[in-house]
């Protein structure tokens, strides 16, 4: 038996390799840029604020699809979220732990495709926004399916609420985003059927929180409040902001309902099906 199977028998971390310390290293990297990406992004160290990069094509007003201004404080909570994560992921003792070797690489990819989304914005390019946002999205749905839960607990902790909110919050601004950018283009539908096109989009969103609740564990609740959080303010910018659509604000509205619903459903089924085993 080698020292990491030993180590592994008896219930401690295997020590940690050159490639451990490496991933460390990277993590930080990551987040090093992705934060300083967020304070350019904001407009705060030189970039413009996102709401007015690219001709305003993301603002609160440019869509049916847009969230009010102050949905986007929550990207204070995911940051605050993302710094915890980078610090524990970097502790000497976690160097070799299970769940932050299967998630590192992971949580850096979302650091960069996050600080990477900035830049197109800001240089215009907003087809290319669309296809990165999408990119994000999937490398947050595979880390967190890929934490697993009989680890210590505040490392799942950890990774799952943060990255859940990270997910839930990007489901919601993929679709505004791809909103702007079809209006931005030059298509744009009629009244009636661009209010159509939101109600479809705002179901996807609900298709998207059953998928997470069925396949990432208990990051299921953060993923889910994210998501209603968001669905929430495109609603007030609907029912109190141009552009002004009762049928697309009550129709965020029921989207976050339906999405709590179907989270607490697939919550239950999962409880119950483990009880049977």
């Amino acid at each position: 038996m080698t020292t990491q199977e030993h180590d592994v028998t008896r219930g401690r971390a295997p020590a940690a390799t050159g490639n451990d310390r490496v991933r460390q290293v990277g993590v930080v990297a990551s987040a090093v840029l992705g934060i300083a990406g967020a304070f350019w992004g904001s407009g705060a160290w030189g970039g413009e604020p996102v709401a007015e990069a690219a001709g305003g094509a993301l603002s609160a007003d440019a869509t049916l699809l847009a969230p009010a201004g102050a949905a986007f404080s929550i990207w204070s909570v995911i940051y605050a979220g993302l710094v915890a994560w980078t610090v524990w992921h970097s502790l000497p003792g976690q160097a070799s732990s299970a769940l932050a070797r299967a998630t590192g690489w992971w949580g850096a990819a979302s650091l960069l495709l996050n600080a990477l989304w900035l830049l197109t914005v800001q240089a215009g390019l907003l087809w290319l926004s669309v296809v990165v946002i999408l990119l994000l999205a999937l490398v947050l749905g595979r880390l967190l399916t890929l934490v697993d839960e009989s680890q210590p607990r505040a490392g799942v902790l950890i990774t799952q609420v943060t990255h859940g909110l990270y997910l839930g919050w990007v489901s919601v601004a993929t679709c505004a985003n791809i909103a702007a950018v079809l209006v931005d283009s030059g298509i744009a539908p009629g009244r009636g059927v661009g209010e159509v096109v939101a109600l479809v989009v705002l179901a996807a969103v609900c298709g998207l929180l059953w998928l997470y609740a069925t396949y990432v564990g208990t990051a299921r609740w953060s993923a889910t409040a994210a998501a209603v959080w968001g669905l929430a303010w495109i609603a007030a910018g609907r029912l109190n902001d141009a552009p002004d659509s009762t049928v697309v604000g009550v129709g965020a509205i029921g989207a976050a309902l339906v999405g709590v619903i179907l989270t607490v459903l697939a919550a239950r089924s999962r409880g119950a099906s483990l009880a049977r085993r």
